[in-house]
């Protein structure tokens, strides 16, 4: 009776090379459009937690000296004592007195506090941040710049 030898296939395939490539692929595309998502709204986040820490700083401000508004201009001395994430220099945070046209700072970097002021729409506007001069001596209200999808940017009213 004659042996017959069996041929040991070792090895992969072309196809099962092709189909584990395809699917790394995929992987190494979800992720790589995952991950600017994600740092893009860590720092919204963080701007938000920033303008609630500044907007708490002013109200301290405003307490420890007998109601006065924080003066206009740069570099505001109630910024100091806020512990601040995103926006780092006090040079990018301004105060002006509200005036009747407002337009939001559309600059990621810079916050505007308008003293007297109070939002319409306290959150997200789309495109301009809509403020009315009808608040107390002691409110503010701050226009920041968050980011969106596709590199727009949208504007954003908080205030106290």
């Amino acid at each position: 009776m004659l042996k017959q030898l069996k041929k040991q296939d070792k090895g992969f395939t072309i196809i099962e090379v092709m189909i584990v490539l395809a699917i790394a692929g995929l992987i190494l595309l979800i992720v790589f459009l995952a991950v600017p998502a994600l740092q893009r709204n860590s720092r919204n986040t963080q701007r938000k937690s920033d303008i609630g820490a500044l907007l708490a700083a002013w109200q301290e401000y405003v307490n420890n000296n007998g109601g006065t508004l924080p003066g206009a201009g740069a570099s505001p001395a109630f910024a100091t004592n806020a512990k601040l994430g995103y926006y780092t220099t006090p040079a990018n945070i301004s105060v002006v007195v509200w005036t009747a046209n407002v337009a939001g700072p559309n600059d990621i970097d810079k916050v505007v506090f308008y003293e007297k002021g109070k939002c319409t729409v306290p959150s997200q506007t789309g495109g301009t941040a809509n403020l009315v001069g009808a608040g107390s001596t002691r409110s503010v209200a701050a226009t920041y710049t968050i980011e969106q999808g596709g590199g727009t940017l949208l504007d954003v009213c908080q205030d106290s």
